[in-house]
């Protein structure tokens, strides 16, 4: 069975050991880790295939994503889940850990022979060597600048450099070479959207021909257009903006939220993780994977 990564898994570990962690939380935080696994096992054991693993990938992320937002940290009797779940990475490591499972299912077809990854990766961003004219280096003193995205299809890449011809005395480091980035964000405001154009860039510079997303459960800026930038498209999964600033302050405290539990409840509910959004992103990776047969290029005029 493939290993897939763990990141949304791996914070909630992290959770359970936080010393700050309220004694009454541990417990429903020993549940969400049980909650979790079942998630994670009916997600990995979905049929493969666009038509069978879409609606059912999308209503478990809709039903995991609920249960993480509303049932354990806005109904905590606690703050701490509420006021720290950006530091603790509750939020975004959910989709995270749901792409490298679902984009690989809906694209099995298309995949055969590939050796393509699909997670979170470190990759390459650049090359540099720190040897100086009176002090020789190995390989140059061979150096990659590497980049951690959310979410990637690429291919180990394995740099090799020498002051030999035959590779002697040869400085070998590994790394990652994206084709297709994408960062992955709970709400997207305007700062976000800038680092992420100044991340295309960087990554475009380093593999032209790579493809760059912005993937956002909640729009929080004013839309703007991504042919400005780098970025290839923004997508919002749930097609939705994020609840205004004068009603989440409401929500700061335990009582706060209590009394507007109701509320938050219908703005998940209207609100979902909508299949077209995943599967135009899933869409996006597959005309990247599949070439385009020159044919079907002259057929059309264009390309």
């Amino acid at each position: 069975m493939i290993d897939y990564p763990r990141p949304h898994g791996d914070k909630l570990a992290a959770l359970m050991a936080n010393a700050k962690l309220p004694g009454s939380d541990a417990q429903r935080i020993r549940e969400a880790l049980e909650r979790y696994e079942q998630w994670r096992y009916e997600l990995i054991h979905l049929e493969d295939g666009l038509s069978e693993c879409l609606p059912k990938a999308v209503n478990l992320l809709n039903a995991y994503k609920y249960f993480m937002d509303k049932e354990l940290i806005f109904d905590s009797p606690n703050d701490f889940l509420y006021r720290q779940k950006g530091q603790l990475k509750l939020d975004n490591t959910v989709i995270e850990e749901f792409l490298p499972i679902f984009i690989p299912k809906i694209l099995q077809s298309d995949l055969e022979g590939t050796s393509l990854q699909f997670g979170s990766y470190s990759c390459f961003a650049g090359v540099y060597f720190t040897s100086t004219l009176p002090h020789i280096e190995k390989g140059g003193g061979l150096k990659i600048r590497q980049k951690n995205q959310d979410f990637v299809v690429s291919r180990p890449l394995f740099v090799r450099a020498s002051h030999h011809k035959d590779f002697a005395d040869a400085i070998t480091t590994q790394t990652n070479l994206a084709y297709m980035a994408a960062e992955c964000k709970t709400n997207l405001d305007k700062t976000m959207f800038q680092e992420a154009a100044a991340t295309a860039l960087d990554l475009k510079a380093s593999v032209p021909s790579a493809k760059y997303f912005l993937l956002c459960e909640w729009l929080d800026m004013t839309p703007i257009s991504s042919s400005l930038t780098a970025i290839d498209e923004i997508i919002v999964l749930r097609k939705a903006k994020r609840i205004s600033s004068d009603v989440r302050r409401l929500f700061s405290t335990a009582a706060g939220r209590e009394s507007n539990r109701n509320y938050f409840e219908r703005y998940l509910r209207s609100n979902p993780f909508r299949e077209d959004t995943l599967a135009r992103f899933a869409n996006h990776i597959n005309r990247l994977i599949r070439d385009t047969p020159e044919d079907e290029v002259l057929k059309r005029g264009h390309f």
